[in-house]
């Protein structure tokens, strides 16, 4: 099994996409409180990489996280979108937050942070590509 952070490259940033096209839609990119809460990211290239290694020299029923960036902070998530598709930028209380970001409002206050130390020692996998926020602002 290979647990999946938010997988991005320029066009596409797994959850993300939906806070560009919410953000686009209200005019404001947001995030909740003080935006201090942690996604983990991989690019996707690098994910595939570890597929490879896991069909090659995984172990059946093992676990493995497919993490490059333990937890990029959902306010610099949401500085990037603002930069990028030129919105402000604010904060949201938890009260606030199902209004505003509707289905996504429980994933956005989540704090997921995550590592791939173990996956990286035992496959010997090296997460390699751009970070979450560059492709955020490339894309």
């Amino acid at each position: 099994m290979v647990r999946l952070p938010q997988v991005h490259d320029p066009e596409k940033q797994g959850l993300i996409t939906y806070l560009v096209a919410l953000a686009r839609e209200k005019g404001l990119s947001a995030y909740i409180g003080d935006g201090a809460n942690r996604w983990p990211a991989v690019h996707r290239l690098a994910a595939a990489r570890l597929y490879r290694l896991v069909l090659e020299k995984g172990s059946a029923g093992a676990r493995y996280n497919a993490v490059a960036e333990q937890g990029v902070p959902l306010k610099d998530i949401a500085e990037a979108i603002g930069k990028r598709i030129k919105v402000p930028v604010a904060s949201k209380s938890a009260a606030e937050a199902p209004a505003h970001f509707g289905w996504l409002a429980g994933f956005v206050g989540m704090d997921l942070a995550a590592s791939s130390a173990q996956t990286q020692k035992q496959l010997g996998w090296r997460p390699e590509g751009q970070g979450l926020l560059e492709d955020i602002l490339a894309g």
